[in-house]
């Protein structure tokens, strides 16, 4: 870890602080370990512009935080992310962040696609100026000219040049604060901040591959061919590279102009009844599911109300366990059963099993119970959230990486629809999605599906046996070797220990094939 990283934090704090960004962190009832935050923020807030004090929260940090470069826009918005570390009140001004930047020089476009895509760079014609630039990446109109089949218009996402580089730099001063911080302040290691920042370098690497975010898009187009009301654009896979993703041009009205939506006759209630149970349908039948879905990557086709998403780079993944708990606590909450929501964050081992199922039950039920009979806009997200992360810490809960980003996203799509309809009776619309999925898990397809991923970890297991045995085979041989020479205590134990291992391995097998057919 080098001293420039050191030297970048030092600017980031001074920009940070001369933006008025460190106004938003309250110093009142820091514990007395963090003295020094508190004299360090005071001094911040000295070198303060005072023209920032005039602007909110949200304003501010997106004005530091693009002075900063995309590496600190993606680590405000992965803090949106864990409203469990950073609080659920700056968890909020955080996911108010708008990813936008000035575009960079045109002129430096033909020779990027010409590197990236070779000879295919040709048959991209038409090239506009940039129509949206991010952090990351901006995106082109184009016209696609291939040397078999019809022309078509496709958008052409590039990276910025040079981001991969800012983007090492910057992450390796991330992780010398957090280490800093995990080795000097006690009190921040419940906040664990050196896996807040490889949680964002893992997504941000991910994005920084945009032969991935094609992947994405193709799966999940597979995984709603049969579906309606939801489309997603098409790859065009020779005008793919690390750094250009090519796919289908797509026109509709932003989710986000209500009045071009009216003017449209778009049914802005079924609109957002559409919106909710896609993406519970994504997250609880498909598991796979688009972690981004803000106004500005939403969009309706007029002529059919469907809706359209872009922009695949943050997606979120969930197994079949994590779909069904999913599954369980949603209708748990739509038919008011608090002790099946209860018991199913025991099962799952989410809550210590020295808890009380029955006092957990109890306070799931001070939440469940005030949002029914309520529409929408009577229900604020963020409210429940804090009393979640309030239970969560209440009865000793472990903070569950894998589903963090599927709670951001549905809050995230949440409010979409809220907007889209405040009288939205959200567990009305879910019913449907999550009352299919659950009778069809309880049904005999269900079954033989759970069967099957039981069979598979099974068949895993046994694999291993003839790798162990065959290991007991040559220690056998060598135990046989070494007795013709002299007494070897230690061969032998080390041969009896290699048969118990295989020994325990297959009754192991045979008793989860016991249980699954009793």
């Amino acid at each position: 870890m080098g001293f420039s990283a050191y030297l970048r934090l030092m600017r980031a704090g001074y920009v940070l602080a001369r933006e008025g960004a460190l106004s938003m962190i309250s110093t009142q009832g820091l514990p007395p370990a963090l003295a020094p935050l508190r004299a360090g923020l005071w001094l911040g807030r000295l070198i303060e512009r005072p023209a920032v004090r005039r602007t909110g929260h949200v304003e501010r940090l997106n004005k530091a935080l693009n002075l900063l470069g995309p590496t600190y826009v993606k680590f405000g918005q992965t803090l949106a992310t864990r409203p469990d570390v950073v609080g659920i009140d700056i968890a909020t001004d955080l996911a108010g962040l708008q990813d936008r930047m000035d575009p960079f020089d045109a002129a430096l476009v033909p020779a990027i696609l010409l590197a990236a895509l070779g000879e295919k760079a040709g048959e991209l014609t038409e090239l506009s100026a940039p129509i949206a630039a991010a952090s990351i990446a901006q995106v082109h109109r184009a016209r696609l000219v291939p040397a078999q089949g019809l022309p078509r218009t496709v958008a052409v996402k590039i990276l910025r040049p040079g981001v991969q580089a800012r983007f090492m730099a910057d992450i390796e001063s991330f992780y010398a604060a957090a280490r800093f911080a995990d080795r000097f302040l006690a009190s921040t290691k419940r906040l664990r901040p050196v896996e807040v920042v490889e949680t964002l370098d893992r997504s941000a690497r991910l994005e920084l591959d945009l032969r991935l975010e094609a992947a994405a898009i193709s799966e999940m187009a597979e995984n709603i061919k049969d579906d309606t009301g939801f489309v997603i654009p098409s790859v065009s896979w020779d005008q793919v590279a690390q750094n250009v993703l090519t796919t289908s041009w797509v026109e509709g009205i932003p989710i986000r102009n209500h009045d071009a939506l009216d003017a449209a006759g778009v049914d802005r209630r079924l609109l957002a009844a559409n919106l909710l149970q896609s993406f519970l349908r994504h997250a609880i039948r498909d598991g796979f599911f688009h972690a981004d879905m803000h106004p500005g990557n939403l969009f309706a086709d007029p002529a059919n109300g469907d809706i359209i998403a872009v922009d695949f780079g943050i997606m979120g993944r969930i197994n079949r366990r994590e779909r069904r708990f999913l599954a369980d606590i949603l209708y748990g909450f739509i038919t008011r059963n608090y002790r099946l929501v209860a018991q199913r964050h025991f099962d799952i081992g989410y809550v210590p099993k020295d808890q009380s199922v029955d006092d957990f039950a109890l306070a799931i039920r001070s939440i469940g119970e005030p949002l029914h009979g309520r529409t929408a806009s009577d229900i604020s997200m963020a409210r429940v959230l804090g009393q979640l992360f309030a239970i969560t810490d209440l009865f000793a809960m472990q903070t569950r990486p894998e589903l963090v980003l599927l709670q951001k996203s549905m809050v995230l799509v949440e409010g979409v629809a809220r907007a889209l309809d405040p009288d939205l009776d959200i567990w009305t619309v879910a019913e449907p999605v999550v009352g299919d999925w659950l009778r069809k898990e309880a049904g005999p397809m269900g079954q033989i599906e759970s069967l099957g991923e039981h069979f598979k970890v099974i068949a895993e297991a046994a694999g291993r046996v003839p790798v162990i045995l065959a290991q007991a085979e040559l220690a056998l041989a060598d135990y046989h070797k070494a007795k013709s020479r002299h007494h070897d205590p230690l061969m032998r134990w080390s041969l009896l220990g290699l048969t118990g291992i295989a020994g325990v391995t297959l009754l192991a097998v045979l008793w989860r094939v016991l249980i699954l057919t009793t």
